[in-house]
C-alpha cells in the first residue's frame, strides 16, 4: 500500500515527522474530509458587542492558562493533509506526555504516548517505531508547564470574532523546524484545531470536536506495548 506522504518518506525523521504531522495517517485508502453527522464544527462566534481580546501577549498567556489547566481530554478527530485526503479517529490525552491517537478503518496506524516515549505503531505492518517525547511538535499537548512564548518562537497571534490563531515555531522537532497554528474559538477559547508545517512545507490540520475535558482515562490507554514486536 502506498503511503500518501510521497518523496517526503526517506529518513526516519521524515517518516516520524510526517506521521505526526498526517503524512502517513490515511494509510489504507482515504477518507473524504468531512464532519461526522450531527457533530459540531468547533467554531463558535462571539456574540456582538462583546470584546475581542487583540493583546498578543494576553492571548499567548490566556492559552498557556488553558493547556496547563488541562488535566485530561477526549475529542473525535479530523485530521487531512496538503491534498485535502483525510482520516478521522479518536483523541484521549493526559497531561503531561499521556497521549493516544486511534485512527478509524482503513488507517491501520495507532500512535501512544506514555510520558516518556512515543510509538507510532502499524497493525497491518506489525510494526512499531518508538521515539523521544520531546521531539515531537505537539508540545502544545503534552509539556508539563507550557509556556508558548518560552518554549516555541511566536511568529503572530490574530483575533476575529470567531477565531483566535497563534502562529509559532519549533527548531527542537526531530526532521527539522516545524510551525504549529494553534486555533481556538474566540467566544470561550477552547481549541479548535491546529496546523501544523513541516520542514518541506507540507500542512496537516486536525479539526477537534465533541471535546470533553472530565472523562477520566484508563491507564492502558497509554501503555506501549513493545513484547509482541520484540518477540513476534
Amino acid at each position: 500500500m502506498k503511503l500518501w506522504a510521497g518523496p517526503l518518506l526517506l529518513t526516519k525523521a521524515g517518516i516520524f515527522t510526517l506521521t505526526l504531522c498526517g503524512g502517513v495517517l490515511a494509510q489504507g485508502g482515504p477518507m473524504q474530509l468531512g464532519q461526522k453527522p450531527g457533530a459540531t464544527s468547533g467554531i463558535k462566534a462571539t456574540p456582538q458587542n462583546t470584546p475581542i481580546e487583540t493583546d498578543p501577549t494576553v492571548i499567548v498567556k490566556r492559552a498557556n492558562a488553558y493547556f496547563n489547566g488541562m488535566n485530561t481530554l477526549v475529542a473525535d478527530f479530523v485530521q487531512s493533509g496538503s491534498d485535502n485526503r483525510s482520516v478521522g479517529g479518536k483523541l484521549y490525552l493526559q497531561r503531561p506526555g499521556k497521549l493516544r491517537f486511534e485512527y478509524a478503518h482503513p488507517s491501520p496506524l495507532e500512535i501512544i504516548a506514555d510520558g516518556t516515549s512515543l510509538a507510532i505503531r502499524n497493525r497491518k505492518l506489525n510494526t512499531q517505531d518508538i521515539y523521544f517525547i520531546n521531539q515531537t511538535p505537539l508540545k502544545f499537548l503534552l509539556k508539563s508547564n507550557l509556556d508558548l512564548a518560552k518554549d516555541l518562537r511566536i511568529l503572530n497571534v490574530s483575533a476575529d470574532p470567531e477565531k483566535t490563531s497563534i502562529r509559532a515555531e519549533d527548531k527542537t522537532t526531530l526532521g527539522g523546524a516545524s510551525r504549529i497554528t494553534l486555533i481556538f474559538n474566540t467566544a470561550d477559547f477552547t481549541l479548535s484545531r491546529w496546523v501544523v508545517t513541516d520542514p518541506q512545507g507540507n500542512d496537516t490540520r486536525v479539526q477537534l470536536s465533541e471535546l470533553d475535558l472530565r472523562q477520566r482515562l484508563d491507564r492502558s490507554l497509554f501503555v506501549i506495548n513493545t513484547e509482541r514486536f520484540d518477540n513476534p
